[in-house]
């Protein structure tokens, strides 16, 4: 074979696709969505509406993607193309998103945080600013080793109480909002893996080292 014969060969095989397989479908966003009786849904424009007993939440819909009823109860979501990474990618988030949205106006989320080390604790007390800078009028008083208190306005809407010294409890209709406000929390005392000390959300866990050694 001339060189010629194998630089078109060479260029024939470097183009070739070698996976002939049909683009991969999502096992969560093919799963159909129950839709409790007391939920009613309105798609718009630029998103979903979702109206139930703790209030209303809106999702944010890209335009490709596509929502329809199997059955009156259930809420199906789908792509336009399959062979889109972009939309394969925000097909299963979607799904979670507005799944989560649901469970949120009809049950809530709740999420306990746990303050472990020796002298902390905390207190629920009147905010002293009130509602200004949109907070909610209340604040978290906590110990946590420092020799200053340390002061955590609640947002309005998180939902928060303290179970006991050690145990808080954070309620809210968005798992999102929840979660970065247990995060900020969180950053104020992280779990160390020497002494196991720290706060600690939900079921977190840490690993316990050996101490270092001089």
């Amino acid at each position: 074979m001339s060189s010629l014969h194998r630089l078109c060969a060479s260029s024939r095989l470097a183009t070739r696709s070698f996976c002939s397989s049909a683009p991969s479908r999502s096992r969560i966003g093919s799963s159909p969505i129950e839709i409790p009786p007391n939920v009613t849904l309105d798609r718009t424009p630029t998103g979903l509406n979702i109206t139930g007993p703790k209030g209303t939440a809106v999702v944010p819909l890209h335009p490709f993607v596509e929502l329809s009823n199997p059955t009156p109860s259930t809420l199906a979501v789908a792509i336009q193309s399959h062979a889109e990474r972009m939309q394969r990618a925000m097909w299963g988030t979607t799904r979670t998103h507005i799944a989560n949205a649901i469970v949120g106006i009809t049950d809530g989320f709740e999420l306990p945080i746990y303050l472990v080390g020796v002298g902390y604790r905390a207190a629920l007390e009147q905010d002293p600013r009130g509602t200004q800078d949109g907070g909610s009028g209340q604040r978290f008083s906590m110990k946590l080793g420092y020799s200053h208190t340390v002061y955590i306005p609640i947002p309005p809407h998180i939902d928060a109480s303290v179970a006991s010294p050690t145990k808080l409890i954070l309620k809210c209709t968005d798992k999102h909002q929840i979660g970065l406000f247990a995060a900020r929390i969180r950053e104020h005392r992280k779990p160390e893996p020497y002494k196991g000390k720290g706060i600690f959300v939900g079921d977190e866990t840490v690993r316990i080292k050996a101490a270092k050694k001089k």
